[in-house]
């Protein structure tokens, strides 16, 4: 007994797919808050942090304010910053250590 596999062709199965909606995952939110939740911690518990910006150098202080834009950097023996956040490469704990820790590093990929 000789059974033909009927199958449809592809014009067929774009037909009837045209014909249903297609469900699109939703955009992501353009912003989760998640930034504003770690500067606010940091900035209660007065956390020493370090700042490594692009061209390399660190910047050790306390964060002391931050908008959308930049961060305002506490330092005790030395000038307060403004730093542009386009200008930081990453930030850490100070007391983590740059390759100590829970390797915790805000802005940074593991």
């Amino acid at each position: 007994m000789n059974r033909k596999l009927i199958r449809p062709s592809l014009s067929e199965v774009q037909d009837q797919m045209g014909n249903r909606p297609l469900r699109k995952k939703p955009t992501p939110p353009e912003q989760t808050s998640a930034e504003n939740f770690y500067y606010i911690k940091q900035m209660q518990a007065r956390t020493p942090m370090v700042v490594v910006l692009d061209q390399g150098e660190q910047i050790h202080g306390v964060i002391e304010w931050y908008d959308k834009d930049c961060i305002k950097v506490h330092r005790a023996n030395e000038p307060n910053l403004l730093i542009m956040k386009s200008c930081i490469r990453y930030m850490y704990k100070q007391n983590d250590g740059k390759n100590g820790g829970d390797g915790n590093f805000f802005g940074e990929a593991k």
